[in-house]
C-alpha cells in the first residue's frame, strides 16, 4: 500500500504518481481554506474570483516547488522569472491576505512533498479560523449595517425618528453628521443593530413616514453579494 505521506522526497525528477498526488492534495487543501474563508467572511465586498484564486495560487505554488526541486540554479532562475511579474492587487482586509498565504503555504508544502505538514497545518488553520469566527473574538459590538438619511427639520422629526429607532433597534451609534443643502438639512449616518424579530424593511417603512426625511439608505454590514 502506498503511503501518501512518505511516497517521495523532494527531487529534480518527481514521479508521475507523486505529481498527481501533489496536485490533488494542493487543490483539496486550498479548497478547504477557500471554503472556510467563504463561511467566515465579514464585509461588504465578497469576491468569488478571490476565492477561486486561492485554489489556483496553491496549485501554482506546488508546481513551482516541484519544478525547483533540490536545484539551487532552478531556484535562482525561478526567482528571476517571478521578479518580472508585478502583483498590484490591493487587499482591503488583512484577513484576505492571511487566507491567501494559507492557501499558498498548503501548495508549497505539497510541492516539496511535506504532505503531512500540509494537511496538518491546513487543518489547524481552518479549525482556528472557524473558532475565531464562532467566538466572535475581536468584535466589541457587532452591527447589522449602516443607516443613512437626510432630515430637513430635525426638531420636528426627532420624536418620530427616535420612536422608530427605539422600536426596531437594539443598538445604534451615530458615526457621521454633516450639513447639506447650504445648511438647511442635516445628513446622519448610524451604525445599527436590529432587535431580534425585526428586519430592515420594517425600520425603513416607519422612517419613511417622516415627511422631512429623505435620501433613506440602508447598507448591510455582512453582504454575500459580489460587488
Amino acid at each position: 500500500m502506498i503511503d501518501m505521506f512518505t511516497l517521495h522526497s523532494a527531487s529534480a525528477n518527481p514521479t508521475l504518481v507523486s505529481l498527481i498526488y501533489t496536485a490533488i492534495l494542493a487543490a483539496v487543501l486550498s479548497g478547504a481554506v477557500a471554503w472556510v474563508y467563504e463561511k467566515t467572511f465579514h464585509g461588504l465586498s465578497y469576491s468569488r474570483n478571490f476565492v477561486q484564486s486561492m485554489v489556483l495560487a496553491s496549485m501554482v505554488a506546488a508546481t513551482i516547488m516541484q519544478a525547483i526541486g533540490d536545484s539551487i540554479a532552478r531556484g535562482l532562475g525561478m526567482m528571476g522569472a517571478l521578479a518580472i511579474v508585478r502583483f498590484r492587487t490591493n487587499f482591503k482586509d488583512p484577513k484576505d491576505l492571511i487566507f491567501l498565504f494559507a492557501a499558498i503555504a498548503a501548495g508549497i508544502a505539497s510541492g516539496v512533498y511535506a504532505w503531512g505538514v500540509a494537511a496538518g497545518g491546513t487543518l489547524a488553520f481552518c479549525l482556528v479560523a472557524v473558532i475565531l469566527h464562532k467566538a466572535d473574538i475581536g468584535s466589541h459590538r457587532a452591527f447589522d449595517g449602516l443607516l443613512r438619511f437626510t432630515i430637513g427639520s430635525p426638531a420636528q422629526a426627532r420624536v418620530v425618528l427616535e420612536a422608530a429607532m427605539q422600536e426596531h433597534l437594539r443598538h445604534f451609534a451615530l458615526i457621521s453628521l454633516r450639513e447639506v443643502a447650504g445648511g438647511t438639512s442635516l445628513d446622519y449616518s448610524y451604525q445599527i443593530k436590529l432587535k431580534k424579530g425585526h428586519d430592515a424593511a420594517g425600520l425603513l417603512k416607519d422612517l419613511s413616514q417622516v415627511t422631512t426625511l429623505g435620501g433613506l439608505h440602508f447598507m448591510m454590514q455582512e453582504s454575500t453579494t459580489e460587488l
